[in-house]
């Protein structure tokens, strides 16, 4: 379907064509997937308890969350960011400075962190979105730079020593848990469910028909009445807003904040990697790309880890490689496997 039919389409809103669209047999099956995944991660701790798997699995959601994120501005509005890193850590130093000198519950830290890196993502947009293309990527990579600096120099957050959260007994109300890691594993799996639950509603909408149009082609977009702007400005204040979330949540899962776990260039390159790895504009692309890519990285440090950087060099190979073998990432191989699958079924069915 081509976008402007796509763009026509959504804005009649026919119940009658979304009708003749929804294949019953194909939600029943995603669906079911769906589930049967998610009652894997659900029971996961439980039957995996040791501490060390816990935390892969804790990383894997934390940069699903930050993959999906980038997703939303750069895979389905087409604004390629290279600067997410701002809003993550817009999001960890908001909610230790609440807590820290104002004593702030860590839960209103949360809320703030979102609102915050919120207002940063929306100011960015309406300074940046005039660049296209390269330049716009170019423009959020400096300003992450600029965020580094400012950082560094500003009392507040304690410049290069970072802000240490003090541990205090372990309860929800504190956000901290010492003796297990289980609540943090449960709490990232719940706001992993809440992003995707987001883009999944979002993609089937008209925003994500409009972001869609955007992306192919903004003036053609533009022609036909979509307010470009406007739904840019969206994509990037639902994207900074999570960024931001996430970054809460990472400052009180560590217990210390400072430029060099939440500002440093490569987080945002990192971020943009797990989602176009998994497959660009895809719901399931981030997810994917961040349960090969993460356990692809420790694996790669424990076993080849102080040997000179051939761990950095056999991680980054294989990524280069799918990306090149599959340029739509994890999700379009397997879509690919199954297509092959069910042709040769379909083959062997004809021939008995």
């Amino acid at each position: 379907m081509s976008d402007t039919g796509e763009i026509r389409k959504a804005g009649t809103g026919s119940a009658g064509s979304a009708r003749e669209r929804f294949d019953i047999a194909g939600f029943a099956r995603r669906n079911a997937v769906v589930m049967l995944v998610g009652l894997v991660l659900v029971v996961f701790p439980f039957v995996v308890k040791q501490s060390y798997y816990q935390q892969i699995m804790i990383r894997v959601f934390i940069y699903a969350i930050a993959g999906q994120a980038w997703n939303i501005m750069g895979g389905y509005a087409g604004q390629v960011s290279l600067g997410q890193a701002v809003f993550f850590g817009a999001g960890a130093y908001t909610s230790a400075i609440l807590f820290v000198d104002k004593g702030i519950s860590p839960w209103i830290g949360l809320v703030a962190g979102a609102a915050v890196a919120c207002a940063i993502g929306l100011a960015i947009g309406r300074i940046c979105f005039g660049l296209a293309g390269r330049y716009f990527s170019i423009a959020t990579l400096g300003i992450g730079e600029i965020m580094q600096l400012v950082v560094l120099n500003l009392s507040v957050t304690r410049r290069a020593v970072g802000i240490y959260i003090p541990v205090l007994p372990s309860s929800i109300s504190h956000l901290q848990f010492h003796e297990s890691r289980v609540p943090y594993y449960f709490l990232a799996l719940a706001l992993l469910g809440l992003i995707c639950g987001t883009v999944a509603f979002l993609e089937k909408s008209r925003v994500g028909f409009y972001w869609r149009a955007i992306k192919a082609d903004q003036a053609v977009a533009e022609s036909l009445g979509v307010p470009s702007r406007r739904y840019k400005l969206m994509a990037v204040a639902i994207s900074s807003g999570f960024m931001g979330v996430l970054g809460a949540f990472y400052s009180n899962y560590v217990l210390v904040v400072d430029p060099s776990n939440t500002l440093r260039m490569d987080l945002s390159i990192m971020f943009m990697l797990i989602a176009v790895a998994g497959g660009v504009g895809r719901l399931w692309g981030p997810l994917l790309g961040a349960m090969i890519i993460m356990p692809l990285s420790e694996l790669t440090r424990v076993k080849l880890g102080g040997t000179g950087g051939i761990d950095l060099l056999v991680f980054s190979s294989v990524i280069v490689l799918l990306v090149l073998f599959e340029p739509r990432g994890i999700q379009g191989l397997i879509q690919r496997a199954a297509t092959a699958f069910r042709g040769r079924g379909g083959a062997h069915a004809r021939s008995a």
